[in-house]
């Protein structure tokens, strides 16, 4: 890859993660970075001897309109930076959520169509080994008519985690606040359901229900649902269960289940977690799958991988530099346009279902995504 440069607004826990990632590309460039917290910005570019910019409008007046704007912002500001930025002509990648309001999801998208830019959407996981290994198994007919999903990302009873403790390597910490108030749906339910939306296509219907269990998680007001159970029907006829929450003992694991057995992942922020295929049998008049199953692999090299950091072994850096690659080639990125519409629409149907909201039917469609092509 040639030298193509990256700017970063927002410098909180999370991006660390991501410099880490790009850490692996040494044709990416950081051009700069910014926060509103200036002290914030400045141990952050010191911790990875970056540049640091004064003011938003100075990051936008200096940054390459071939490169990529990293949104990494508190989410409640999210649409008014990724409006500034695309205003000033610049393709950005965001955060998840990208907004917390659909609407204007589809505003901020119908201004990157008349700017010309792309806007894209987190999580990048989806563009990871183990989802695309599995989406590999799938289009190869290793699980065979694939009819029902059961994914699920419960993280534990976070409350009682020492949160306030958690820190990242620049020294950031870990926002609680802004977590329990945006939710785990918002925050989480991408990981897999961008993985379901890539393999499977666009969801027709969303039967789903939110609540919040918790009531007083260390005094934050405000809070958002902490646990969500969604039923998602889709246009190829597949349905999937998906869980989310805060509060139930930790299980990050992903069953696609089809005619002759079941694809299984057992960790969904480790990109190199192992795709097991579990095939049925019948034995002594008992119908059974392997208890381990055989490994699904690709037959060549992916991608870079980071060691693990905490929860997660994930690439933080596969969306942006996937988005660099698509503008360089003159087509649209994999986590743009259509796709990332679709994922906010499905994700802020989830987190919205109360307990009389019933079934929704979404508006917006995309295409199932192009795999890349060392998962072909």
């Amino acid at each position: 890859m040639t030298d193509q440069a990256i700017s970063i607004i927002g410098c909180g826990f999370v991006a660390d993660l991501y410099l880490r990632s790009f850490a692996l590309y040494p044709g990416v460039r950081i051009a700069g970075v910014y926060d509103v917290d200036r002290a914030r910005a400045e141990a952050f570019a010191r911790h990875w001897s970056l540049p640091v910019h004064a003011s938003l409008s100075e990051l936008l007046a200096g940054h390459p309109k071939d490169g990529v704007i990293l949104n990494l912002t508190n989410p409640k500001a999210h649409v008014d930076v990724i409006a500034e930025c695309l205003q000033a002509g610049h393709h950005v990648f965001s955060e998840k959520p990208m907004t917390l309001a659909f609407d204007d999801t589809a505003r901020l998208m119908v201004l990157a169509q008349d700017r010309g830019v792309q806007l894209a959407s987190a999580p990048s996981s989806v563009l990871g080994e183990a989802a695309q290994t599995l989406g590999h198994a799938v289009r190869h007919g290793i699980v065979e008519a694939p009819r029902l999903v059961y994914a699920e990302l419960d993280d534990g009873f976070i409350p009682h985690a020492p949160v306030k403790d958690w820190r990242a390597p620049s020294g950031a910490p870990w926002p609680y606040e802004d977590e329990f108030q945006v939710g785990c749906t918002l925050e989480h339910a991408g990981y897999y359901l961008s993985w379901l939306i890539a393999i499977f296509g666009p969801v027709r219907t969303v039967v789903a229900a939110s609540a919040e269990v918790i009531p007083d998680k260390l005094g934050v007001a405000d809070c958002a649902a902490d646990v969500s159970v969604a039923t998602l029907f889709f246009h190829s006829g597949l349905v999937a269960r998906l869980t989310c929450s805060i509060v139930a003992p930790h299980n990050h694991r992903i069953q696609v289940i089809g005619d002759n057995g079941v694809a299984q992942i057992d960790k969904a922020w480790d990109n190199a977690a192992p795709v097991r295929f579990k095939k049925r049998f019948v034995l002594r008049r008992r119908l059974l799958e392997h208890p381990i199953g055989r490994r699904v692999r690709l037959s060549g090299p992916t991608h870079p991988k980071v060691k693990r950091l905490g929860a997660a072994a994930m690439n933080f850096a596969l969306g942006p530099v996937e988005m660099l690659e698509a503008i360089r080639e003159g087509r649209q990125s994999r986590l743009a346009g259509d796709y990332a519409l679709h994922l906010t629409e499905v994700t802020l149907a989830i987190q919205a279902a109360g307990e009389e909201t019933g079934a929704q039917k979404m508006h917006t469609t995309c295409e199932g995504m192009e795999p890349m092509p060392w998962a072909r």
